[in-house]
C-alpha cells in the first residue's frame, strides 16, 4: 500500500490521500500492539481498504491507459493482424497426436 501510495498518491485529492495515510498508520500501530485481536485488525483492514478505493481507481486507470498504448503500438507494428492470416485461432500451430509410455527405473 505504501508503494502504491507513493506512486499514485499525487493523482488523488489531498483529502483522500490523508484518509489513506491515517488508516495505514492506524493499522501499522495496531499491529505493534501485543494484545491485538483479529476483530479489531479486520476492522482496521476494512477501513484501509475503503479509504484506498480512490487510489485503486487511479491505478486501474493508469494500467488501462498503458495497455491501450501498448496495444496500439503492437497493432501498428504488426499491421493489425493479431490472429493468423485466415483469422482462425490454431491455424498456425501444428499439432501432433502421440502415445507415450512412462518408464520407471527402479534399479538405483
Amino acid at each position: 500500500m505504501k508503494k502504491s501510495l507513493g506512486e499514485y498518491g499525487a493523482q488523488i485529492e489531498s483529502g483522500e490521500r490523508e484518509k489513506i495515510e491515517t488508516a495505514l498508520k492506524d493499522a501499522e500501530e495496531y499491529l505493534k500492539n501485543p494484545d491485538a485481536t483479529k476483530e479489531v485488525l479486520d476492522a482496521k483492514a476494512e477501513a484501509l481498504s475503503s479509504a484506498s478505493q480512490k487510489l485503486g481507481e487511479k491505478m486501474y486507470a493508469a494500467a488501462q491507459a498503458e495497455a491501450q498504448k501498448a496495444g496500439a503500438g503492437a497493432e501498428a507494428a504488426g499491421g493489425g493482424e493479431a490472429k493468423g492470416a485466415s483469422g482462425k485461432p490454431g491455424d498456425d500451430a501444428k499439432v501432433v497426436d502421440a502415445d507415450f509410455t512412462e518408464v520407471k527405473d527402479d534399479k538405483k
